[in-house]
């Protein structure tokens, strides 16, 4: 399996791709594009009958030896079985089964066959979906480090769970060091508590002045300084790592295979989305040849992506103008993860996706309704893809809140109830709807106090993680301040 840039030329395309473990330690490539496969590998309907059976570790090693053809069989096996058990995956609500690792439930069937149902992914440690990837990225990447016998500084960036799910993989893990970046007091106290309790010596947090899109944008300034990512063996875990994004397709063929009986049903998922990594796996699926029937991206106030999926327009937000807001982990407006989907629709034309994404950093976005003025005509072809759209606000996921908790007997976290309720508009007869689960209620306990008036359920072991010492430092969003800051503490 070759991958290539996002931004490659057609004549340099094949001539600078590269493989599953030259692309798996890094981030950006060279030219600042993003990694795809050079094409997407097909599932057969044998397969797909063939898996329904497996475990999850099993499906996954599967998927998994279609993207990392360089690494032997047995050790692919190896890394799977070691992440996807039910000691890591333990924190499953009450009739749901820990050993599934991402249980399905029901919550409404029509009687016009529509159906309704939640996927939990949320049974890690840091109790967020973060930690489906997460934690076999920090196997991956221990995996290839003691092969090298090399070390790597991961610099990355969160607005919530991508930072303590990256942060319990790599703890303690040799060779690996953690600097994570977030917006200063934007997240919740739950998700700020789980990052800077940790004491580990190889975790650095870093709190940023500013919001998400300041922080990201740091992470993609030191990624472009080649020099100083070489030297400084500067790695990532955010979704822009194509290893993450792979492994979070997993889990829509688990939730397909365990939704269906057959592979002539289809099934559509509805997403929380903020950076569109987690929905960009399904897009990766449904490419692959996974019966989905609609991506349907769910969004909270800041809209960008909701905007672009019903008019065509990509618009980036200012800083001044991203709403913090009760889903904090999807208080985004520039999603990193949106030029994969882009370089698609496109045809994959890097020059092409190279000079829209250029448009975002000097103009702000662009346009791609075809309307005079456009910058191009391809948002026609958005609905052979699958993706549909629609906002949440705070009151509706209040609402959702407090409707699922007096149907089903089940809290929901805040990012979870966009996703409800965007899905409830976008029902089909005869098509289950699957919502991703994005966190355990507990992360946003100020909200679930608000719309239950009372605090929600914790799993042992967290009961007082706010109390407990924190250890981080607060920085402005200033480039050179924060690569002096790396240089200083890896004694490179």
């Amino acid at each position: 399996m070759q991958y290539v840039s996002t931004r490659a030329a057609a004549s340099a395309a094949a001539s600078s791709s590269q493989q599953f473990s030259d692309i798996l330690l890094g981030g950006l490539a060279v030219d600042g594009g993003l990694f795809l496969p050079a094409s997407y590998p097909q599932v057969t309907g044998a397969e797909l009958d063939a898996w329904r059976q497996l475990s999850y570790a099993d499906l996954a090693y599967e998927i998994l030896k279609k993207f990392a053809t360089d690494i032997p069989d047995a050790d692919l096996r190896a890394l799977t079985a070691k992440t996807y058990t039910k000691e890591v995956y333990k924190n499953a609500r009450q009739g749901e089964k820990a050993s599934q690792i991402t249980p399905l439930r029901v919550l409404e069937e029509g009687a016009n066959g529509t159906k309704l149902v939640l996927q939990a992914l949320s049974n890690g440690p840091t109790l967020a979906f973060k930690d489906m990837a997460m934690q076999l990225l920090g196997n991956l990447f221990e995996y290839a480090l003691a092969k090298q016998n090399a070390q790597l500084n991961i610099f990355g960036a969160t607005s919530g769970d991508t930072g303590s799910a990256a942060e319990y993989a790599m703890r303690g893990k040799k060779g690996i060091r953690v600097f994570m970046l977030s917006p200063h007091k934007k997240m919740s106290a739950f998700q700020t508590a789980q990052m800077f309790s940790l004491q580990d010596p190889n975790i650095f947090n870093i709190a940023i002045e500013g919001v998400f899109d300041d922080a990201q944008d740091m992470v993609k300034a030191v990624s472009n300084d080649l020099p100083f990512k070489a030297q400084q063996k500067i790695g990532t875990v955010n979704s822009i790592n194509w290893a993450r994004v792979v492994a979070q397709v997993v889990y829509y063929f688990r939730g397909y295979l365990s939704a269906t009986t057959s592979n002539d049903q289809k099934v559509s998922f509805t997403v929380p989305s903020g950076n569109f990594g987690n929905i960009c796996a399904g897009h990766i699926a449904r490419m692959m040849g996974l019966p989905i029937a609609k991506l349907v991206a769910a969004t909270n106030e800041n809209d960008v992506l909701d905007e672009f999926f019903r008019t065509g327009v990509y618009r980036v937000r200012k800083s001044a103008e991203t709403y913090h807001t009760s889903s904090p982990s999807m208080d985004i407006s520039k999603a990193s993860n949106f030029e994969r989907f882009i370089y698609d629709l496109v045809g994959r034309d890097g020059d092409r996706t190279r000079a829209l994404f250029q448009k975002v950093e000097t103009h702000g976005g662009f346009d791609l309704s075809g309307k005079p003025g456009a910058d191009g005509d391809e948002f026609k072809q958005v609905a052979k893809y699958g993706f549909k759209s629609g906002k949440s606000t705070h009151e509706d996921r209040l609402n959702t809140i407090r409707d699922v908790a007096d149907d089903y007997g089940i809290v929901i976290d805040t990012h979870t109830a966009d996703g409800i309720k965007v899905a409830r508009e976008n029902l089909e007869p005869g098509v289950t709807m699957i919502v991703l689960e994005t966190a355990l209620a507990a992360k946003f306990n100020e909200t679930i106090l608000d719309a239950l008036g009372e605090d929600a359920e914790r799993p042992e072991g967290f009961e007082n993680i706010e109390d407990l010492p924190q250890k981080f430092v607060v920085m402005p969003p200033d480039v050179e301040k924060m690569k002096a800051y790396i240089a200083a503490n890896t004694g490179l």
